[in-house]
């Protein structure tokens, strides 16, 4: 087995992984990162989702190399693309125009925009990324890790570090590490969260979704083939939800009334062809065959767990929900009721290409939830929800979530639990801007480890809200300083956390590298 060195390794190129990474690499620290698929990214690319934000991502809510990346993104479209001369020079330019985020954006091309981030930092040898890798071990002695071994298509590698971030999609290092850690929703009586279940369970989680990307202007070649399990989808019905898995009723996320979808917008309908398309005619002189990115409640998968239960159950999951989202394309070519009285849309086609797949499918399923680190703190709903907060404030004082001394971060976010294997409809309240306090990188006894994702110390339900995108690279990007001071005092998180001199050295580093630390007064309220 060949054993690699380095400072620091992040396991998981997913966002916060990418942030970390980044971050450890200005500071000079050598890296070891891997990444189970072949693109660098998680949520953006792999996953296929554009940035879920808050509308003040653009100007106080995002870390200044999050921000840094979203230019990147804008450039690229302006220097390879023949945008309109509007479109080119708007300094706000939404690639896609779709609405669930200022920034719609093909995944392929955050792919090569990470890619050429750390190109230098691979040449240069500061940098190894080993790709289409896992872990799946690891040597842990009186709670500090000795080594992790990873496994790639070709061998198995040993990396020797000092520090090791935790920035996987589900926390993979949490169990491998011994890591104390939970799944699945805690009981109200633990929690005391207003929305929590009454009775815990460890495989209660919210839905996958296996993504994938259309455009209009298929030819009879793009036509796929009935699913086998075509009919099963078809005739399902989830006790919850107001029809059948494959047609165009759903549950308002909020109401939970059943509302109708559309790709042909008209009277009563909701617009899902724009909700996140990552290609628009309105930026183009000329007719271009748009995009759209299809993460929705349809193909939301509540079935089975990726995390939790048995390696045969992980993978029944995981090939069920690409089986639905196959089946749900097919019967958007072939059955979908259109507004003038037909069935289907024929000329649909998969746009693998946008993904980096031969089958139109994203790399990876989209993962809402990790296990999650027993961590130092825990972040409630009590500390966050509107609701709650509202409840515990003076009645003539205005709502602000709870501020947090050691914060190492900020976010914000409705709290948003799609619908749960363990047969829940969406949960979808009203949240405060909130902070991400040091303690929930940090896991109680293992002293070498940090959690760099969606793997921090909060709940299923506050997880609603610390799972998007610029929440999990802040995250990452604060786990890399935390560990580079680590490494500089020669002491661990637990011994930074509960040192006071400590906690604002970082704090001070966080700021002077452009991590905000807290909301303007006048937002704490709410955007």
């Amino acid at each position: 087995m060949t054993k690699l060195t380095c400072d620091v390794a992040v396991i998981g190129g997913s966002l916060g992984g990418i942030a970390a990474t980044l971050a450890l690499l200005r500071q000079g620290r050598r890296v070891i990162l891997t990444e189970e698929t072949d693109w660098l990214g998680g949520q953006a690319t792999s996953q296929g989702v554009p940035p879920d934000e808050n509308r003040r991502i653009e100007d106080v809510a995002g870390t200044r190399s999050y921000l840094a990346w979203r230019e990147a993104v804008r450039d690229y479209y302006r220097r390879h693309y023949p945008l309109s001369d509007t479109a080119r020079h708007d300094p706000r330019l939404n690639p896609g125009g779709g609405t669930v985020s200022a920034l719609c954006h093909e995944p392929h091309v955050s792919a090569r925009i990470f890619d050429d981030l750390l190109a230098a930092a691979v040449s240069l040898g500061r940098l190894v990324i080993l790709r289409k890798t896992i872990p799946i071990s690891a040597t842990v002695h009186d709670h500090h890790i000795t080594s992790v071994t990873v496994r790639s298509q070709h061998q198995d590698y040993e990396l020797l570090a000092a520090y090791y971030l935790d920035a996987t999609e589900i926390g993979d290092l949490l169990p491998l590490t011994g890591t104390a850690h939970v799944t699945g929703s805690e009981a109200r009586s633990d929690t005391g969260e207003l929305h929590a279940v009454d009775v815990a369970d460890p495989l209660d989680m919210q839905s996958i979704t296996w993504c994938f990307a259309m455009s209009r202007g298929g030819t009879d070649a793009d036509r796929i083939a009935k699913p086998a399990a075509y009919e099963h989808w078809k005739r399902h019905l989830s006790p919850f939800w107001p029809g059948s898995q494959l047609s165009w009723s759903y549950s308002h996320p909020i109401t939970l009334k059943t509302i109708e979808g559309a790709i042909e917008p008209r009277t009563g309908t909701n617009d899902l062809w724009r909700y996140r398309k990552i290609l628009g005619q309105e930026h183009y002189d000329f007719p271009v065959d748009e995009i759209t990115l299809v993460n929705w409640p349809q193909n939301d998968y509540w079935f089975g767990n990726i995390i939790g239960e048995t390696p045969d159950v992980h993978e029944q999951s995981r090939r069920e929900a690409r089986e639905l989202s196959l089946c749900w394309f097919y019967w958007l070519q072939n059955e979908a009721p259109r507004p003038d009285g037909g069935r289907g849309y024929p000329d649909l086609r998969l746009r693998g290409d946008v993904l980096g797949t031969e089958d139109g499918l994203a790399k990876y399923p989209y993962i809402r939830e990790s296990r999650r680190l027993l961590a130092l703190e825990r972040v409630t709903e009590a500390d966050i929800g509107y609701e709650m907060r509202r409840a515990a404030t003076d009645p003539d004082s205005p709502v602000h979530a709870v501020q947090f001394s050691n914060s190492v971060g900020i976010g914000y976010y409705r709290i948003d639990l799609h619908p749960s294997t363990g047969g829940r409809n969406y949960i979808d309240i009203e949240s405060l801007p909130f902070q991400i306090p040091l303690g929930i990188l940090i896991p109680r006894e293992t002293r070498n480890l940090l959690a760099a994702a969606k793997n921090v110390g909060t709940t299923h339900i506050s997880n609603g809200c610390y799972r998007l995108h610029p929440v999990e690279w802040n995250i990452g990007e604060a786990a890399a300083y935390v560990s580079d001071l680590c490494l500089r005092k020669q002491s661990s998180p637990q011994q930074l956390w509960s040192d006071p001199a400590a906690v604002r050295e970082l704090q001070q580093t966080l700021r002077a590298a452009g991590v905000p630390l807290e909301w303007p007064e006048e937002l704490r309220a709410g955007l």
